[in-house]
């Protein structure tokens, strides 16, 4: 126990807590501290606020720290930036590194690997950095064309305003809310209306169950005519008029003589004229046709 005296203890106390503040250093970075890692690197023109230990990711997992950043006095405006990657992992030839910023003003690199390469970096080589267009860029870029439009926003609004201070627009929206009233009001009366029509269908049905009753004893009815010695007693009928046409336009009987022989007719009509003249001489000297005498017939 003379070994560990008091100088000894103070001096293992000394080294433990060296060794725990440089592993504390590294965690507090971001840096692995028990995981191996591979070193690569990218080349930046502008790094936008990158630091040491900023994360990087792959496809959204993180895969390593930002470990160290140098810039080139000797070439001035580019950065080299030192990526300390997990040792698994393998970048095929192709990979970019985008630095990428949001909203809260975080910084972070992206590894974009291409698809379909099979081959890969070797440990230390340099790999193409650039900045990745995130909504701040895209914002930034639309500036412009904004403040194009600035100048026909103002026209607009005040033309609008123009437009607002008619007073012919408060009488239109007065005469809209007028309107939405009597929309209202009609609305109400329709649907009394509707009440009512509502009420009145059951009886409007019952009346027409009843005509439709009556019209189905009606089709019973006329099923229950003799259709056909209707018919036949019609076409008997008819048969008799065809031969009572045909006598009277031939010359057998009286009315077919009266009707086709003119001699028979003017007969007829002389001895009607003959009549005729015989009643008018009668009217005129009935003594010579009618003569009574007590005493004996006296010739003239």
């Amino acid at each position: 126990m003379k070994y560990f005296t008091k100088e000894v203890q103070i001096a293992l106390v000394a080294i433990v807590g060296i060794v725990i503040l440089f592993f504390g250093l590294k965690f507090l970075k971001g840096a692995s501290v028990f995981s191996s890692s591979s070193p690569y690197y990218a080349e930046f023109d502008d790094i936008s606020g990158l630091t040491n230990s900023s994360p990087i990711y792959a496809n959204g997992f993180k895969v390593g720290t930002v470990s160290n950043v140098i810039y080139d006095y000797s070439h001035q405006g580019q950065v080299k930036v030192e990526l300390d990657l997990d040792k698994q992992l393998r970048l095929p030839v192709g990979t970019r590194a985008e630095i990428a910023s949001d909203l809260m003003g975080n910084v972070q690199v992206n590894l974009v690997m291409p698809e379909g390469e099979s081959r890969v970096l070797s440990v230390g080589e340099t790999i193409e950095g650039a900045k990745a267009s995130g909504a701040l860029d895209k914002a930034g870029a639309m500036v412009p064309e904004i403040q194009k439009i600035l100048p026909k926003l103002d026209s607009i609004m005040t033309s609008l305003n123009s437009i607002l201070a008619d007073p012919s627009i408060k009488h239109t929206l007065h005469n809209a809310d007028q309107i939405t009233s009597d929309l209202t009001k009609t609305s109400k009366q329709l649907n009394v209306l509707m009440a009512q029509v509502n009420k009145q269908v059951p009886g409007i049905l019952k009346k027409a169950d009843g005509v439709l009753d009556n019209t189905h004893k009606l089709t019973a009815n006329l099923s229950d005519i003799d259709v056909a010695g209707t018919m036949a007693r019609v076409d008997a009928t008819l048969d008799n008029v065809h031969q009572l046409t045909e006598k009277l336009n031939s010359n057998e009987g009286t009315l077919g003589l009266l009707m086709r022989d003119p001699q028979l007719y003017n007969n007829l009509t002389a001895t009607m004229r003959d009549a005729d003249s015989l009643v008018i001489d009668l009217k005129a000297h009935p003594k010579r046709y009618v003569h009574f005498s007590l005493f004996g017939r006296k010739d003239k």
